[in-house]
């Protein structure tokens, strides 16, 4: 892996291509890169939940709908933000069609109330493995991009899939399917030199 694929890993939605499968071996081959990732004292809290089956898909998209719309309401997105919206958009009223919905999961749950310090471990213990198995994923021609309007309907996506609650926090979901054909180019961003301070912030 190498610059290139660090800097052309985007987040994909219009061009995950729901008419193919993605196979079982591809995701396991993916989550054991994922796993490498670094975690705070390596207590390796990830799980993960894969799921393939249709109606339980329908399901899930449901709840991720009502959870992207509720999200969206009263924003006023910037110009430059309508293009990520309405690829969100897409992606919402076609997520139960992606071939595999991959639920990222961590053990146990941020205790009230939550410190900057415990939610930084927490969080920071499990998005390096999801942003690992983007890259890996990246790496054989499938995409996906980290999700997280279902988790406004956590408990009842939890309920759905088995997953103990009071055990286990969902923190993100990755729909993964084989790329459709596109340009793989770097984002526009700021140059680094434009957001970053030295020594002092100010």
């Amino acid at each position: 892996m190498g610059t290139e694929l660090l800097s052309t890993t985007r987040s994909i939605r219009r061009r995950l291509d729901l008419s193919r499968p993605v196979e079982r071996q591809d995701l396991l081959e993916c989550l054991d890169i994922a796993i490498q990732a670094p975690s705070g004292s390596n207590r390796q809290p990830w799980r993960f939940l894969i799921v393939q089956d249709s109606a339980t898909k329908q399901r899930i998209a449901e709840y991720y709908r009502k959870g992207f719309a509720a999200n969206l309401s009263g924003r006023s997105p910037r110009p430059d933000q309508l293009r990520d919206l309405d690829s969100g958009q897409y992606l919402a009223e076609h997520l139960a069609e992606v071939p595999a919905l991959v639920l990222v999961c961590s053990l146990g749950r941020l205790p009230e109330p939550v410190s900057a310090l415990r939610l930084a471990s927490f969080y920071g213990s499990i998005f390096p493995a999801a942003w690992n198995f983007m890259l890996a994923l990246r790496d054989r021609g499938l995409g996906s991009c980290l999700t997280t309007a279902h988790l406004a309907y956590e408990r009842e996506i939890a309920e759905l899939l088995g997953i103990p609650f009071d055990e286990v926090t969902q923190v993100a979901m990755l729909p993964v399917a084989q790329l459709l054909p596109g340009a793989d180019r770097p984002g526009r961003r700021a140059p680094a030199a434009e957001v970053t301070r030295w020594d002092r912030w100010a």
